[in-house]
């Protein structure tokens, strides 16, 4: 029971972990998006600021709120199953044995062999191994709503500080191609993160990443190029 335990708190970790990469990487992608569509429409620096700054609070506060909706409505399906299963268990007091059963028979395994299984999981925990074969959902997978939403909230305000602080502290003639790089290199660390914690190859994250910042860099900026030549034609008119 301790080593279940121990491996739903990794489980809950690494989901917040997740969470956090997911955030800081639509912090910094929003956030240099509304700098590069500002700063390609005007050199103000104090509008600058205030539309980054603002898209950076609006992408993190937009994010805690989508964790804390999404993992609560996880937990909410999740208390709803295991209060269905578990009716059904006090009704029949077999009904466990013989779903649990049926899943593994159905996956090739022999009659006899799938009740032992199932007579063995059931002595252990009844209740989650019913709902692990029936809708593979482990119980107390997910983190608490306020934890995940925490963590995307200071995720995705670090991730958006990146561009921001690199598009207003350096110099003029330094401010777009240092903002690509700070991009670039954030972007880069959010892959490394989500390729190490998914277990996959690092490289193709990596790059995937940079890509997608550069195209999201290229598309703001033209759209700030588009607002800038309207406003002049509007004055002209």
């Amino acid at each position: 029971m301790k080593n279940s335990k121990n491996k739903q708190t990794l489980e809950q970790r690494l989901n917040k972990i997740r969470a956090g990469v997911l955030g800081s990487n639509d912090g910094i992608l929003t956030v240099v998006g509304v700098l590069f569509s500002t700063a390609a429409a005007t050199s103000n620096n104090f509008l600058i600021l205030v539309a980054g700054f603002s898209d950076l609070l609006s992408c993190a506060f937009s994010m805690a709120a989508g964790e804390y909706a999404s993992v609560s409505a996880q937990r909410e399906i999740e208390r709803a199953v295991i209060k269905i299963e578990q009716r059904k268990i006090d009704r029949d007091k077999n009904y466990a044995r013989k779903t649990i059963a049926r899943n593994y028979i159905s996956w090739g395994v022999n009659r006899e062999t799938a009740y032992f299984i199932a007579d063995e999981l059931i002595q252990k925990h009844e209740i989650e191994s019913l709902v692990s074969a029936k809708y593979t959902l482990k119980i107390g997978e997910y983190v608490n709503p306020w934890g995940a939403a925490f963590s995307s909230l200071i995720s995705a305000a670090l991730g958006g500080l990146f561009p921001l602080l690199a598009m207003l502290l350096l110099p003029g003639h330094l401010k777009f191609a240092g903002t690509i790089v700070a991009t670039t290199f954030a972007v880069a660390l959010t892959g490394s993160l989500a390729a190490k914690l998914g277990e996959f190859h690092l490289r193709p994250a990596i790059i995937r990443n940079i890509v997608i910042g550069l195209i999201t860099v290229a598309i703001h900026y033209y759209i700030g190029k588009l607002f800038l030549i309207l406003r002049s034609a509007y004055t002209i008119i």
